[in-house]
């Protein structure tokens, strides 16, 4: 059985994008607010999973992809993890701190979790 190709796999990705860039051209010559077009654009970025043909877009090309992907992801998970301790410290000044713990327990489990299923992922390949 052969693999499908780049493009039959994410074909729906790739006409999403290419209706939205054609969105935000209309909508910017229209004159809509900008804050208001970047917001929509994420909100149906991040629900369509397009973020992710995107990258997988970039990493396919020979040895600056990964490392152009890397940039971009690792900055997004610190942005993350630093709006995690402000809102934490908010949370301890205002008194909650028994359910901040309960969520930076929760946060800790998920991260273990991911790691150990990238590790058996790699122990037990799928092929």
């Amino acid at each position: 059985m052969t693999e499908p190709s780049f493009f039959q796999v994410y074909k729906k990705h790739i006409l999403l994008w290419l209706m939205i860039a054609g969105f935000i051209m209309i909508a910017l010559k229209l004159g809509i607010d900008q804050k208001l077009v970047v917001f929509v654009t994420l909100v149906l970025g991040l629900f369509t999973q397009l973020f992710v043909g995107l990258g997988a877009l970039l990493s396919m090309i020979p040895f600056i992809g990964p490392l152009i992907v890397k940039v971009f992801a690792i900055p997004f998970f610190w942005i993350l993890n630093a709006l995690g301790y402000f809102v934490g410290i908010i949370a301890i000044k205002r008194g909650y701190s028994g359910e901040f713990m309960k969520s930076r327990v929760l946060t800790i489990a998920l991260l273990v979790g991911i790691i150990v299923g990238y590790i058996i992922g790699h122990i037990f390949p799928l092929r």
